[in-house]
């Protein structure tokens, strides 16, 4: 969910709160702002800022762009609002009531005839008014009383998604059984397709790619929302690009789930499920240097190769995989700039 549909008005009494509010979300990337007429700010690169007069929204530096506010009750409030969008425009509406129904009926309505916005009287309304029929409003004007609800609200979207990752075809060393130990099912709140899946590793610099289980095996059926993702104490990449350690895993965390080579998404944890199981490691040489990923041995369990993807228990050396060449140096998750080594 991008923070570019999304516009923050600060709704806090004093101007000097205001101001730190509109000072932290621009430090956190949002770029949309609604106003009171008090504040005079003035507009960064890329910015747009809205100035709230009464029922309407003045556009800053264009005061001939008025878009109407309209509170909405009842559904007889919501058809009228409807009917009177300005064909090519844009309609703002305040809900007084149910915001989630009459939204989606509002979406359905609106179609390419006109531009819905939608007010948010928190954050925690914010994910369902852009996800609302999988298109939402087109903007989310979101009330915000303090520096803190900022945080909130950056909690509940998603970042940019890293814009380049090194990918590469690896050939496989070794695939050695190590006994038990504690494996992580990563569960998530979407449907995944077979060619996706997490970037695991043992080490930050490298991370290899394990599908989803969107294919079953003979004896089991598919889990097209899991990845059976490797060892607790393995890296995986999160979708803002930091790293996290599979056992650190919440539900509600944001993780990156990849195609190789291709299309990224980011894809919310909906279950953790840690359990002690047989594992193998899989082991690739990169310039010299060992790379591992601890998986259970299970047919269910794929890394992806350049032509498939290989169950562990028919992984062989020599096979290439799919793998992402990382900045290895991590703090708390982080990419920093050290001298670091990792076995």
């Amino acid at each position: 969910m991008s923070r570019e549909r999304v516009a923050v008005a600060p709704s806090a009494g004093s101007p000097e709160t205001r101001k730190a509010i509109v000072e932290r979300a621009r430090r956190r990337g949002f770029s949309h702002f609604v106003l009171t007429e008090e504040d005079r700010f003035e507009t960064g690169p890329g910015e747009e800022l809205l100035v709230r007069r009464g029922e309407t929204l003045v556009v800053r530096d264009r005061e001939a762009s008025i878009i109407p506010i309209l509170a909405v009750g009842d559904p007889g409030g919501l058809e009228t609002a409807l009917r009177n969008a300005p064909a090519g425009g844009v309609l703002a509406i305040e809900w007084k009531g149910d915001r989630v129904i009459p939204l989606e009926n509002a979406i359905a309505v609106s179609g390419r005839r006109f531009e819905l916005w939608v007010y948010a009287r928190g954050s925690r309304e914010v994910p369902g008014a852009l996800g609302a029929l999988e298109h939402g409003a087109a903007r989310v004007i979101v009330e915000i009383r303090s520096p803190d609800e900022v945080d909130d609200l950056e909690a509940v979207l998603d970042g940019p998604l890293p814009s380049h990752l090194e990918w590469a075809l690896v050939p496989v060393d070794s695939v050695t059984a190590v006994g038990v130990g504690d494996r992580v099912l990563v569960d998530t709140t979407s449907l995944l397709d077979p060619e996706e899946g997490l970037l695991v590793g043992s080490a930050a610099g490298f991370l290899f790619h394990v599908a989803s289980e969107a294919v079953g095996s003979r004896f089991s059926g598919p889990r097209a929302f899991r990845v059976n993702a490797g060892a607790a104490h393995s890296y995986v990449l999160m979708s803002d690009g930091t790293t996290r350690y599979l056992a650190e895993l919440q539900p509600g965390d944001s993780v990156l789930m990849s195609r190789p080579g291709a299309s990224v998404r980011s894809v919310r944890v909906g279950r953790i499920k840690i359990e002690r199981r047989p594992l193998v490691v899989v082991t690739a040489a990169v310039s010299g240097t060992k790379r591992t990923v601890f998986l259970q041995e299970a047919e269910t369990v794929r890394l992806s190769s350049e032509n498939a993807r290989i169950p562990i228990t028919e992984l062989t050396v020599g096979t290439r995989v799919h793998s992402v060449k990382m900045p290895p140096a991590r703090h708390l998750g982080r990419s920093v700039e050290e001298t670091i080594t990792e076995r």
